[in-house]
């Protein structure tokens, strides 16, 4: 069963905080933005496998760790998920990055591909999904399906927010795949824009409405 994972760490909930706000201007809120990425990177990658290798310190030989060569793939979703990517790699420089590009269709309201690029070893790397917004669902539930129809076999959602209707919606449709939030917030609204949220992650992030 998926499970859901939210982040209490202080300088996580702090900067959410001003990231929230109505007040923040476009650059503080990408600078926010890319720097809870960057924490919830730390978080997300607790679980990796080490191995043991022996090095020189100046002083004596040592036995140490490292990471025991897990590959990792980062995949924003356009075009709000662009603004955690940076903030990722400098936790993670070897990530490579896919995209994939998705819109919501007006008439059946549901998410339709227009971009999709990837590594060509997907298969073989740990993937994570990232979205600022968790809200219906629908587009990170059709991201990951579109992953697993290339071959992807272990991934992971990483958002700023999520609405329980979203975080539902991935879990139903896709029980293998845990979701990591800074905060789960109250419900949709009738736009189905998360209360209290944050706005457009998209518009507030690139400066357009």
């Amino acid at each position: 069963m998926s499970k859901l994972y939210v982040f209490d760490h202080p300088l996580i909930q702090h900067k959410l905080t001003y990231i929230r706000d109505k007040n923040t201007g476009t650059k503080e809120f990408r600078e926010l933005v890319d720097e809870v990425a960057t924490l919830m990177a730390y978080e997300i990658t607790r679980d990796l496998p080490l191995k043991e290798v022996t090095i020189q310190t100046p002083v004596s030989e040592a036995k140490t760790k490292v990471v025991s060569g897990k590959k990792i793939g980062l995949i924003p979703i356009l075009r709000a998920g662009l603004g955690m990517v940076d903030g990722m790699l400098k936790i993670i420089p070897a990530a490579k990055v896919g995209h994939v590009g998705l819109y919501r269709d007006p008439e059946t309201l549901k998410p339709v591909e227009y971009y999709l690029k990837l590594p060509s070893d997907i298969e073989e790397r740990e993937l994570i999904v990232i979205d600022p917004m968790l809200a219906t669902g629908g587009s990170a539930s059709a991201a990951i399906q579109l992953l697993k129809e290339k071959g992807a076999k272990n991934i992971k959602l990483m958002c700023l927010i999520a609405a329980p209707e979203g975080v539902k919606r991935v879990q139903n449709d896709h029980d293998d795949v845990d979701i990591y939030v800074a905060a789960v917030d109250e419900k949709l609204n009738d736009h189905g824009y998360i209360v209290p949220g944050l706005g457009d992650a998209g518009d507030r992030l690139f400066g357009t409405k």
